[in-house]
């Protein structure tokens, strides 16, 4: 819906006489509006929880801290690294879990 509104809002936009900077700059601020208004309209507000990455935990936080002091390449590879073993074990458990409740693979 957003991409729609942009698209329609941007066509009814007088751009024919764009001739000098001051309309530009109109034509400019015009487009941001119409972004901004469309934006506003469509996008809702996300409350971040501790739910939203049941899969992250200390190891990852003590990792990407780690990373973050150190900027190290390394140090990215390796919170990486913990990222991915940390998911493939959540998920891994949450794949056994349904199969064992619905005794099928």
């Amino acid at each position: 819906m957003f991409i729609k509104e942009v698209i329609t809002s941007f066509t009814k936009l007088d751009i024919s006489n764009i001739s000098d900077i001051p309309e530009l700059e109109r034509v400019v601020n015009d487009f941001a509006n119409i972004v901004d208004n469309a934006w506003t309209k469509n996008s809702k507000i996300i409350n971040i929880t501790k739910h939203v990455k049941s899969w992250w935990n200390n190891n990852c936080n003590k990792d990407l801290a780690k990373y973050r002091s150190s900027k190290n390449i390394k140090d990215w590879k390796a919170f990486q690294k913990t990222v991915k073993n940390m998911k493939r074990y959540f998920f891994n458990l949450k794949i056994q879990e349904i199969a064992n409740k619905k005794h099928s693979p």
